[in-house]
């Protein structure tokens, strides 16, 4: 068997991402001619070569692929050219530039960190055994990442060898470091549960023990070395403050969010999340003070909504984030904070998994074994959907429900039957938006991020499929809508578009990251005709 050029699947796993915004965000489709063959396709081309023009310079780009664009080429006046994945950046580069009338020198830099980082994560991949635990495993999988944002993988232009040991894609575990924070300098919140199960970390991870006068804070290695030689940190160390304790004997398990690792130990069954002053997709992942200072609020709000849903029978569970622990003098620098893990929250017998793993694909993924799409397909909506809607259209809370804060737990058969959510810190109260607003978020967040990546996956796989999961996903809200009365879903269901991110626009912009700007998508959900019946009976338990 030959090698594999692990450069050329980098270059492939980094151009599908950064097609999809290129086309999204400022390209349009060619008309096709009255033969039904897109203009300028030409011979050879393949049945799935789509052609479209970009906006900023009206040239052509060729892609193949569908959801997953793949062989870029650029119309010249001798045919159609080939792009590398350097010519491809230059091409996005060059087009926002036209088109926005904006310079911008990073985006070009980040691009290729991405693809530099994708390098990276392949060969230390190659080299190291996947975890054993089917649900680490879906964490680590995503290779890809988010599939329409133009550097999903960038690491902050950081040398690999500084950020590979902590990277969950390259199947990386690690000791946390432990430091003694003076209790003095102590600032947390979230009261004894929280306490305890940072306390417990210790225990948990054959960790060091803090001495008299001082608690324990745990600590991401990556985050201390990005801390460098910050003066509030040094200082700290300097006068005592602040000690180094050493490092726990056990390791941690980064999940896909890279910060937030998972200990699953019977003394402590814990997610812990850390600052790093990292850009990763949109944002610097920091633990911001103001969101640690509604944290409680948010998810005292969401467990009670929670609570209501458990008394009609959903089994639809919510992670809590407990609390947080942080040394006063730096605040979001050093911040820790605790959240419930899987084991009192998932049913009996069922196994949960990352979604964004199940959409991006990985060797053991139900959704790619199933030989009923559709079922399976039911049983997902059942399980995500009317959780999502029961909270806003009861409480006006809005669960940033896409596919890396969605976790799908499956059956021993892989049919899905609970879904997990998590992350306070991307939730929205009533108070935080206007409802129109927190609608579009939720919409975006739960059928354009989720549901669109889920059944494009399933009509990829299942082609079959393809004509039976729109009318199947429609007839779930509509069954939301009828027993529930929320008044949203009609104008959804009858909607033509629905809001699509622009994530490569607001990177070259430089918009902050939680300024969200969107553009119209085809709604999917709109007209479709009524489904099959499901073959093998109902969809799994009730939500």
């Amino acid at each position: 068997m030959e090698p594999v050029d692990l450069n050329a699947v980098a270059d492939a796993y980094a151009a599908a991402p950064l097609l999809n915004c290129l086309l999204r965000e400022v390209a349009e489709p060619v008309e096709k001619d009255a033969d039904g063959h897109a203009e300028g396709v030409g011979a050879g081309a393949g049945t799935d070569a789509m052609v479209h023009r970009l906006r900023g310079s009206g040239r052509l780009l060729r892609v193949h692929g569908g959801r997953r664009p793949r062989s870029p080429e650029l119309r010249a006046a001798d045919g159609w050219h080939p792009l590398g994945h350097a010519e491809l950046a230059k091409l996005v580069s060059d087009e926002l530039g036209r088109f926005t009338g904006v310079p911008n020198d990073e985006l070009i830099v980040e691009i290729t960190d991405s693809r530099d980082a994708i390098a990276a994560l392949l060969a230390a991949r190659a080299a190291t055994d996947p975890p054993v635990d089917p649900y680490v495993l879906s964490e680590q999988s995503l290779v890809m990442g988010h599939p329409h944002h133009p550097a999903p993988k960038a690491r902050g232009g950081a040398p690999a060898g500084s950020w590979l040991p902590y990277a969950p894609e390259a199947y990386a575990r690690f000791p946390l470091v432990f430091l003694g924070l003076r209790e003095d300098q102590v600032a947390e919140e979230g009261g004894p549960a929280a306490s305890t199960a940072i306390d417990a970390l210790a225990d948990a991870l054959d960790g060091p023990r803090a001495p008299a006068g001082y608690r324990l804070l745990p600590a991401h290695p990556w985050q201390l070395d990005l801390l460098g030689d910050r003066p509030a940190v040094r200082e700290a160390f300097a006068d005592g403050r602040l000690l180094r304790l050493g490092a726990s004997r056990r390791p941690a398990w980064p999940t896909a969010s890279i910060r937030t690792l998972y200990v699953p130990d019977a003394v402590a069954d814990v997610f812990v999340k850390f600052s790093l002053d990292v850009r990763i997709t949109n944002d610097v992942r920091r633990l911001w003070r103001h969101d640690l200072l509604k944290l409680r609020r948010t998810d005292a709000a969401v467990e009670a909504g929670f609570a209501t849903l458990r008394r009609t029978g959903s089994t639809a569970a919510w992670l809590p984030d407990r609390g947080y622990r942080t040394a006063a003098f730096a605040f979001e620098e050093l911040a820790v904070l605790v959240r419930d893990g899987l084991r009192a929250h998932t049913v009996p017998g069922a196994t949960p998994l990352l979604a964004a793993a199940l959409a991006e694909g990985y060797p053991g993924s139900p959704l790619a074994a199933t030989t009923d799409p559709v079922r399976w397909w039911r049983a997902y909506l059942r399980q995500v959907v009317p959780p999502v809607l029961e909270l806003f259209g009861r409480h006006g809370i809005v669960l940033e429900a896409h596919l890396q804060n969605t976790l799908i737990a499956v059956d021993a058969t892989g049919l899905p039957v609970q879904a997990l959510f998590r992350d306070a810190e991307g939730v929205k109260l009533p108070a935080d938006l206007p409802r129109a607003d927190g609608w579009q978020r939720l919409v975006y967040c739960l059928v354009v991020n989720n549901l669109m990546e889920i059944g494009g996956a399933l009509s990829a796989g299942h082609p079959d499929s393809a004509p039976f999961l729109w009318p199947a996903a429609r007839e779930e809200f509509l069954r939301y809508g009828t027993t529930r009365g929320l008044p949203e879903i009609a104008e959804l269901l009858d909607a033509a578009t629905l809001p699509g991110k622009t994530n490569l626009l607001l990177r070259w912009t430089r918009a902050d990251g939680a300024d969200a700007r969107y553009l119209p998508l085809p709604n999917p959900l709109r007209g479709q005709a009524q489904s099959r019946p499901d073959r093998a009976g109902p969809a799994g338990p009730k939500p």
